[in-house]
């Protein structure tokens, strides 16, 4: 029986990056002093809290996993 992974943050250069095993779901990216720059399926935001940005990954990592694919 296999062990379902699950995601985990990794602190990175000047940010955080969001794995599951070795695929690169998402990623957090300091930009100035106070202000965060997230990036996730296909969709890309900004904050200025670092845990409102990962959960902001997170969430577009989720919607993206549950929607269905228009040309598959």
């Amino acid at each position: 029986m296999r062990k379902k992974l699950k995601p985990f943050w990794e602190r990175a250069y000047k940010g955080h990056v969001l794995w599951l095993g070795k695929q690169k779901l998402g990623k957090v990216t300091l930009a100035g002093t106070d202000r965060y720059t997230w990036e996730a399926a296909g969709k890309a935001g900004g904050s200025t809290d670092l845990e409102k940005a990962k959960q902001a990954v997170e969430l577009a990592v989720a919607m993206a996993d549950k929607q269905l694919d228009l040309f598959d």
